[in-house]
C-alpha cells in the first residue's frame, strides 16, 4: 500500500501509549493496531478527525503517500 502511516511517530511525541489513544478515540486498541501497522484498507473521516483531535496534528501528520509501494506508479 503506497499509504503510510505514522501514527506511531505522534504517539512519541505526544508520550501517549496506544491504549490511551484508542480509549480516547473510542476505538478498540485492536483496530487502532490494524490502523497504525498500515493493515487498514480505509479509515472513516470521523476516525481520523478524532486522531487528529486527540494527538493535536494534522491528517498529513498521520498519513503519507510514498511513490513506487506495491507496484503503484505515479502519474497513472
Amino acid at each position: 500500500m503506497p499509504i503510510a502511516v505514522d501514527i506511531d511517530v505522534m504517539l512519541a511525541k505526544r508520550k501517549m501509549s496506544v491504549g490511551e489513544l484508542a480509549e480516547r478515540v473510542g476505538i478498540t486498541p485492536a483496530n487502532l493496531a490494524v490502523l497504525k501497522n498500515g493493515r487498514a484498507k480505509a479509515v472513516r473521516f470521523s476516525t481520523l478527525a478524532a486522531l487528529c483531535e486527540v494527538l493535536e496534528c494534522q491528517p498529513g501528520d498521520l498519513l503519507r503517500w510514498e511513490a513506487g509501494q506495491d507496484g503503484e506508479a505515479a502519474g497513472g
